[in-house]
């Protein structure tokens, strides 16, 4: 754990300074190494160039809800746990260092500082990503419509009910519920979010028009009672506070 606390400082550190190259190559995920000679061959085989930038470009989809989340699931791809407990970043201590391999530079080419997010009410869907190098946010993000499906539900209401069935995508692994009023009518929206967006609900007293927001884990736990009514400014003050903030 401590080793993965250092790398992703070190990533942070990193992409201050260098932005990390555009990769289009397909490849696989090497099986897990399961023993230190196995990852020793895994790494000599990083000497070439193209194999290396393969991998990096299999283990950007590998994602997470944060840094330090994505770190793991990288690392955890690679080697199996007895196997990282007998590394650490400089070596010492009778481990040996991992900053020494190819793979170190691996991990933090390929997991973003900043990672993508998206909100999905049913009739409104927005996803937001971010970079960190000069005039990178020229291109769009991506387009809502175009994630996969990622097998968990959650209810979603429309002006009537609180009862239709959604189907999450992308790092939608929540669902939300949120209460709020507008001109004296009250409102409920429900839908999928990424856990950053639940992550920041400790700020909903300050969320215009929302009186209260609640995330779950599990699937359609969010409910599906409540009738709404002019929904559509909760939704707006949601989008708008997590785009803007």
């Amino acid at each position: 754990m401590e080793m993965l606390v250092e790398i992703r400082e070190d990533i942070r550190t990193l992409k201050k300074s260098v932005g990390g190259a555009e990769m289009h190559t397909v490849s696989k995920i090497p099986a897990q190494s399961s023993t230190v000679e196995e990852l020793n061959i895994l790494d000599k085989s990083l000497n070439c160039l193209d194999e290396k930038l393969r991998l990096i470009d299999s283990l950007s989809s590998v994602g997470g809800m944060h840094l330090k989340d994505n770190v793991k699931r990288v690392m955890e791809k690679l080697m199996t746990n007895d196997v990282m407990a007998r590394f650490n970043m400089k070596g010492g201590k009778g481990k040996l260092a991992f900053t020494k391999l190819n793979l170190y530079t691996v991990v933090t080419d390929c997991t973003p500082d900043c990672p993508s997010l998206s909100m999905n009410f049913g009739i409104i869907k927005t996803s937001v990503s971010c970079c960190n190098t000069d005039l990178c946010n020229v291109k769009d993000a991506p387009d809502p419509s175009t994630t996969v499906p990622n097998g968990k539900t959650c209810y979603s209401c429309d002006d009537k009910s609180c009862s239709k069935v959604l189907n999450c995508t992308g790092s939608e692994d929540r669902c939300i519920a949120a209460t709020g009023s507008y001109g004296g009518q009250s409102a409920v929206v429900k839908g999928c979010v990424s856990k950053l967006i639940c992550d920041a609900t400790a700020l909903v007293p300050n969320v215009p028009n929302v009186e209260d927001i609640a995330c779950c884990e599990g699937n359609l736990c969010n409910g599906a009672q409540s009738v709404t009514q002019s929904f559509l400014f909760l939704c707006c003050s949601l989008l708008s506070y997590f785009l803007l903030h």
